[in-house]
């Protein structure tokens, strides 16, 4: 979507993708006439190529350019929908798409303009009324377009209000909250209110009057990709490039995080420690690029206004090989107040590999008791399920692996797998993964489009570990991870827990390059890929957990409750169905796993917990807001929900604040807490865990005195709520199992 609320993380199981192209223009028409072949041959749902089909790509793509109502009439949407609703399949299929695509697209490129423009003019006039009784509404995704020129004027009126009032709040409630911690105005260098809204738009402006033929060939393929299920989806080069870093967790750069700026400048908010900028040495935390040499040859392409994604592409390329920066600096003297003024340097930093440390796999564990009567738990935490497709990087069974045998050395009772927001990854990954915890069986069962069923099976003849397991889940969690959740839960191998449902992402793609399927004489430079949809899975009890996820055996409330996510709310999400179970499947003793014995226990915590409670209050409230879907433009109405708001912000803290520092004693007394990163496996005692030391940190990042105002309480010992019940559940399982295997003994005895 590059509509304005927008412009102020997809889920996937992969099998294969291949590799970038040198930089050069694409003839789109062809591109889309193969990439509809593919699709219309390929993809599981096999729908007819049709008129209805064509309302669909016209549909996605007027989302794409337009999902807010803000920027064309009814009357305009009326005559694009005439002229070419009805017709895009067959000019995708003529190769004749490119100049609706474009046409339909330099339309929006001037409402864009004409629209900021209306704004630039509003803020020179500056006559804002914020005392009326006025509410507009939040999302207009579900509205009609505007009727005519006036309505149109209004909507902008209104954005642009609530655009400045919310900004007013929100720096009247930040400062409020600096001055009673003793902090210091954390908006004395921030450009006016006003200011910073006109910058808002004019970097709208400037990026949308840079989209070049490839972006809009971008913006129209994927539109057509995600008209056939939300997860088949267009990528040019660049968002391949991404996406493949965004698999392995690995890239060849220089190791720094950006994030664009009101200025149009790439601002470093992150410099990874030990990386190739670290290394160098000249690139600071706040250095603002403007312009980059990608091949350190002085010859410099100007960044300014790029999206990230388009920065971060020049950025990237061969191991060793230099790279230009360009870079602002605000330099002042010790007794100077303000920003400073402002150097512009050249650095020059070579390339090297960066392994994307934060989001591999990495382990805990928390001892508790005394030398007497003691309970070692380990976590491992899985953030995504990656893998190399060389072969020569990080595999995240691989690394599971090696934690789960150091912890196993280190004698652990019990083991939870904490895979919230694990949005997926590779299917070959998690089969594997997934085996280390179950015998040699089906792990999962995957359909193709000939409706041929077929199970994929774990590759170990028996488990590595085969103690107490509970697995934490939440509404992030997809794809691969549903998989694994399903099989432990199909094995009645594992008690799941968490949210009331997994995301609910059923499908599996692969990535299709799309050069190697066009004709023989045609340029393939640049063509980009698509990632297909091509089969559904099953769990080995035969549901699929498309759109409905899996339902955990002790639910936990979560905020995503009140608010759309998951697969089932996605536009065009393929069914839910259910197929035959694996005759395979030889589950385990369910009784063994205690699910009334821990869900009585866990219950009774939870109304006890005051963060739960305070959850539960938190989600009818979010409810009630999503219901209405309004917003007030009156400032005193705003200050005084702000400062209710605030008052029980305060109040929850206060409260939290008495009882940390009880759980902190308690904490003292009771638990310790070790370290397990993949860098700690070589050490042969583990270090405790401090959430104060930040001396080993992976990347260090800018001081952003806005978000340090934001933060929330930190959790005693690192543990949150979520997380410490899931501790509280597997210490639960892990004596209730102990107990039992006391009583077999003495029985057998």
């Amino acid at each position: 979507m590059i509509s304005l609320s927008r412009f102020f993380h997809s889920v996937s199981l992969v099998l294969f993708f291949l590799t970038v192209l040198p930089s050069r223009a694409a003839e789109f028409d062809l591109v889309g006439r193969e990439m509809i072949r593919i699709l219309q041959n390929g993809h599981y749902a096999r729908l007819p190529f049709n008129e209805e089909l064509s309302a669909r790509f016209f549909e996605r793509y007027l989302e794409t350019l337009d999902g807010d109502r803000v920027y064309f009439l009814a009357s305009e949407v009326d005559e694009f929908k005439r002229r070419y609703e009805r017709s895009l399949h067959d000019r995708l299929s003529t190769r004749t798409f490119m100049p609706i695509a474009r046409g339909l697209y330099e339309v929006y490129r001037s409402r864009v303009s004409g629209r900021v423009s209306y704004v630039a003019e509003l803020l020179e006039r500056g006559q804002f009324d914020f005392t009326k009784e006025r509410k507009i509404t939040r999302d207009r995704g579900e509205l009609e377009w505007p009727v005519d020129g006036s309505a149109l004027q209004q909507v902008w009126r209104d954005l642009l209000e609530e655009m400045i009032l919310s900004e007013r709040i929100k720096r009247k409630r930040l400062r409020a909250r600096a001055k009673r911690v003793g902090r210091p105005d954390p908006f004395r260098s921030e450009p006016s209110i006003k200011k910073k809204v006109a910058l808002q738009f004019d970097r709208l402006f400037k990026t949308v009057a840079k989209t070049s033929e490839e972006d809009i060939a971008n913006y129209f393929l994927s539109a057509v990709a995600n008209a056939y299920d939300p997860h088949s989806e267009y990528y040019s080069e660049t968002e391949l490039e991404q996406f493949k870093i965004d698999v392995s967790n690995e890239l060849v750069g220089i190791g720094a995080r950006l994030s664009m700026n009101d200025f149009g400048e790439a601002e470093i908010y992150g410099i990874v420690n030990g990386g190739p900028a670290d290394q160098q040495g000249e690139l600071k935390l706040g250095d603002r690029l403007v312009a980059i040499s990608p091949q350190g040859d002085g010859r410099w392409v100007d960044i300014m206004f790029k999206p990230i994604d388009k920065v971060i592409e020049h950025i990237l390329g061969e191991d060793e090989l230099p790279v230009g920066l360009r870079v602002k600096r605000s330099v002042k003297l010790d007794d100077e107040e303000g920003e400073g003024e402002d150097v512009v340097l050249e650095i020059t930093v070579p390339r090297g590999v960066v392994t994307i440390k934060d989001d591999l796999a990495s382990a805990k564990i928390y001892e508790y008791g005394s030398e007497d009567e003691m309970i070692r738990l380990g976590v491992i935490t899985i953030p995504s399920f990656y893998f190399d497709y060389d072969g020569v990087g990080s595999r995240v069974s691989v690394d599971v692996e090696r934690l789960l045998a150091r912890l196993k050395d280190e004698e652990v009772d019990g083991l939870a797998l904490d895979l919230r927001d694990n949005a997926g990854g590779s299917l070959p990954e998690v089969q594997r993964l997934t085996g280390f915890f179950i015998s040699r069986g089906p792990v999962v069962q995957v359909k193709s489009i000939n409706g041929q069923v077929r199970s994929l099976n774990s590759f170990h003849r028996k488990p590595l570990y085969n103690g107490p397991l509970v697995v934490l889940t939440n509404r992030g969690s997809a794809s691969a991870t549903e998989i694994l959740a399903g099989a432990l839960q199909d094995y009645n191998r594992a008690v799941i827990v968490g949210s009331a449902a997994t995301y609910g992402k059923g499908t599996v793609q692969k990535v299709v390059d799309l050069a190697d399927v066009m004709p023989v004489f045609s340029d393939r430079v640049r063509v980009g890929s698509l990632k297909l949809t091509f089969q559904k899975y099953y769990r080995v009890s035969g549901s699929s957990v498309q759109s409905k996820g899996v339902t955990p055996d002790l639910i936990f409330p979560d905020i995503n409750d009140a608010y759309e996510v998951g697969e089932g709310f996605q536009k065009y999400a393929l069914p839910h169905d259910v197929i035959r179970g694996s005759s395979r499947l030889k589950p385990w003793d369910r009784d063994e796993l205690y699910l009334d014995f821990l869900k009585e226990r866990s219950e009774q915590r939870l109304e006890q917990v005051h963060y739960f409670q305070y959850l539960r209050s938190d989600v009818a409230r979010a409810r009630a807001e999503v219901a209405k879907n309004e917003i007030s433009l009156n400032l005193k109405a705003r200050l005084e929900q702000v400062e209710r708001e605030e008052r029980l912000r305060e109040s929850r803290n206060e409260e939290r604040r008495r009882r940390f520092a009880q759980m902190e004693e308690e904490d003292e007394r009771t638990l310790q807490v070790f370290r397990l990163s993949l860098d700690d496996l070589s050490r042969e005692e583990l270090r405790p865990f401090d959430q104060d030391d930040h001396s080993e940190d992976y990347i260090r990042e800018a001081v952003d005195e806005l978000a340090e105002l934001e933060k929330a309480l930190k959790w005693p010992s690192g543990i949150d709520a979520i997380k410490r019940e899931t501790l509280l559940i597997l210490g639960d399982l892990v004596r209730a199992t102990t107990a039992a295997n006391l009583a077999t003994i003495e029985k057998d005895e």
